[in-house]
């Protein structure tokens, strides 16, 4: 008679708090050990290295680092409703990891809610043996996911962080120059009413760009109705949404700037819907110039941000951090360049 199979008990991974605790040094001093960085001495390196053999703290990882290779797995973070937005940065973190020789792991923290827990952010990227994180917006302007990463010592790199961290690596473009510029663009072409549609209010992104759009109306002398802004989530559906409110207002505006490519085609759907033709009876701009923007009637003028770029350099930089001995300073910001792509569904007013 055979005996009943028992059930096994799967063990919690170690942590790097463990690993420090055991060895007697700070979780800095482990996180050091383990991304290979200086300012370590060569006896506090063994005794840290053998406290991770026999933990067997992420053995498969360790035995990397410890063949001296220089392969990273790094992890992108999202929690991020905008698909082409993600498409983009996907691809561009792809192409540079494949071109350093590194591995890609996707750690979706999307909830049912739409709501971001902190702590389960946390719990989740402290178990996964990760080299290094990127974080995209909103995750990379949470201030309280920023403090835990620095407590635990995990490299990190943040796209479009806002001020939540302006000491941490970042990669971003100047999203109030860039809304700035583009209305300035809607203004040039003869529009004096121009609302805006802003984003999603956990993105610092958000406030950016409607901080653009004030100060080309102020610059102008041209005053912002109240009745003609309203605030998305960088969601189709809630562009729609803010669109059948400023569309019945009892003067619509001649243009709209929408905060990003998804909520301005959500934008031209309500505007169709209620009658209006785009372009000649209002314009419509959007930000960052996903696939979408080209993909529906009249296709979208847009601010070009370097989505893929951005995530290219995010790669680049969280390397350069990891593998740095300290003789090297590195500059923790890459500001790339963004523009503005004229297409068919902004003209001057009628």
């Amino acid at each position: 008679m055979t005996q009943p199979r028992r059930r096994s008990h799967r063990k919690q991974p170690v942590t790097i708090k463990e690993v420090a605790e055991k060895a007697g040094v700070s979780q800095m001093t482990v996180s050091r050990v383990i991304n290979r960085q200086g300012l370590v001495k060569e006896a506090t390196r063994e005794k840290v290295e053998q406290t991770i053999s026999e933990l067997h703290y992420r053995p498969n990882l360790m035995a990397r680092r410890l063949a001296g290779g220089k392969s990273l797995f790094i992890g992108l973070v999202y929690h991020n409703p905008s698909q082409g937005y993600l498409s983009k940065l996907l691809v561009g973190a792809l192409n540079a990891c494949r071109d350093g020789g590194h591995h890609l792991v996707l750690e979706d923290l999307s909830s049912e809610d739409g709501e971001l827990n902190p702590q389960a952010v946390i719990d989740r990227l402290r178990q996964s043996g990760l080299d290094g994180i990127i974080l995209t917006p909103p995750i990379s302007n949470n201030p309280d996911v920023i403090a835990a990463l620095q407590k635990e010592g995990i490299a990190y790199v943040g796209i479009a962080p806002g001020a939540t961290d302006p000491d941490g690596l970042r990669v971003e473009i100047d999203d109030a120059e860039a809304a700035d510029s583009m209305t300035q663009y809607l203004i040039d072409q003869g529009h004096r009413r121009i609302g805006f549609v802003m984003g999603h209010k956990d993105h610092a992104a958000s406030i950016s760009r409607y901080n653009g759009f004030k100060l080309a109306m102020k610059r102008n002398n041209l005053e912002i109705n109240p009745d003609h802004v309203e605030t998305g989530a960088f969601t189709y559906y809630s562009g729609i949404e803010a669109g059948r409110k400023i569309l019945t207002t009892k003067t619509p505006p001649t243009a709209i700037f929408a905060s990003n490519d998804d909520m301005a085609a959500g934008m031209i759907a309500a505007a169709r819907g209620f009658g209006f033709k785009v372009p000649k009876d209002i314009s419509v701009v959007g930000f960052d110039d996903t696939d979408l923007a080209t993909t529906f009637w009249p296709q979208l003028t847009t601010v070009r941000q370097p989505i893929a770029q951005m995530a290219e350099k995010s790669v680049d930089l969280l390397s350069s951090y990891i593998h740095n001995d300290d003789t090297t300073e590195i500059e923790n910001r890459r500001l790339l360049e963004f523009s503005i792509v004229k297409r068919d569904s902004a003209i001057p007013p009628s």
